[in-house]
């Protein structure tokens, strides 16, 4: 419906009469130059979007085609250039033909803001789709995706994005490279990791990841640091700490590597090859405060619990760089406490500070 005090002309049209005679002077007697909203009952229409809607509605801004059995929207779409919001909820969009050709090339890809596909049959996200730049909010929940294509990144101004619903098994690092996205709902999958990039999202307000397969979360996502709500239930999270410490012994260049790191051994590009200076720009630091060392491939891979505003514990993955960082602290003071337990104090207070709503049931 319209927003409260707005009184934007709007116009609707039944029986799918846009495509018989009858229903064309039907609405002639009622259509509107300035007419900028157009919703359509929900009855099956028996073909795409009628020629000749774009003169009847010249002004059109909203257009919601929810509910009407939509199987293809047809190239009239295209000739709808001031065209904002497009909600085509629950219809039959999703096989061949589907979009028009030229989506993304027309005046519609620059104008288009808010589009809502959810509820139809897309086995995958539409390429059309990842060709409109000025898009800011993509609902594509209820359908059959099974993935997110890495060149989801193209979408930059996206500030929503809801994929709830779906087949979905993993999420592309190239989803981080969205600088605007503020909610990003991904429940009622079957995700089973979240990738750790995901904590370059610095504008997300509220990440959905409940109803999938996650048993725990990287640790970086406690660099979000406007992160509102996350929601995390029905997942099978660890209920215990858990350890994981196969570990493969480092190689040869990387025991050299952390030597030249951890002991600041100074050196020039022009000293190395240029794939080993390459190599040593990726050392990573140990997380273990007290340890001070860097890895590059071989780490130690550590589940342990972080508390969240004293009343949640989730289950956070740690990298660390050897087995003795995992090992109890020798002080008889802490003898009774892990070297990953204090870790987990240390941080539960900067969680406690970012994290202001975990939903776990």
């Amino acid at each position: 419906g319209e927003v409260a005090g707005q009184a934007q002309p709007t116009a609707a049209a039944t029986e799918g009469g846009l495509v018989t005679q009858a229903g064309e002077e039907h609405l002639a007697a009622r259509r509107s130059a300035e007419a900028r909203r157009l919703v359509l009952s929900p009855r099956r229409l028996p073909g795409p979007l009628p020629a000749g809607l774009s003169q009847w509605f010249p002004a059109l801004e909203v257009l919601d085609v929810s509910g009407t059995g939509l199987a293809e929207l047809g190239a009239e779409l295209l000739a709808l250039p001031r065209l904002h919001t497009l909600l085509a909820k629950n219809n039959r969009l999703g096989g061949p033909g589907s979009l028009p050709k030229g989506l993304g090339q027309a005046p519609l890809g620059r104008s288009l803001r808010v589009l809502n596909f959810s509820g139809n049959r897309f086995a995958e996200v539409p390429p059309a789709l990842l060709g409109l730049r000025g898009l800011q909010s993509l609902s594509l929940g209820g359908n059959r995706l099974h993935g997110i294509p890495p060149d989801i990144q193209e979408l930059r101004s996206l500030e929503f994005l809801y994929l709830g619903g779906n087949f979905i098994t993993s999420i592309p690092p190239e989803l981080a490279n969205l600088p605007s996205l503020s909610y990003l709902v991904l429940c009622d999958n079957k995700i089973q990791s979240i990738p750790p990039q995901l904590a370059q999202l610095h504008s997300l307000r509220s990440l959905s990841l409940h109803n999938n397969l996650l048993t725990y979360l990287p640790r970086e996502i406690l660099n979000l640091v406007h992160l509102e709500e996350l929601s995390l239930r029905g997942n099978p999270l660890v209920v215990r700490f858990v350890r994981d410490l196969t570990y493969n012994p480092p190689s040869l260049q990387e025991l050299a590597g952390r030597t030249i790191k951890t002991r600041s051994v100074p050196y020039a590009p022009s000293d190395l090859p240029e794939n080993l200076v390459r190599y040593l720009s990726l050392a990573s630091n140990c997380p273990n405060p007290k340890c001070g060392g860097v890895y590059f491939d071989s780490c130690v891979r550590q589940i342990k619990f972080v508390d969240f505003c004293g009343k949640y514990r989730l289950p956070l993955m740690h990298y660390l760089c050897s087995p003795e960082c995992s090992s109890p602290c020798s002080s008889a003071s802490q003898s009774s406490t892990s070297q990953s337990e204090s870790d987990s104090e240390d941080e539960a207070s900067v969680a406690a500070r970012r994290m202001q709503k975990v939903l776990l049931g």
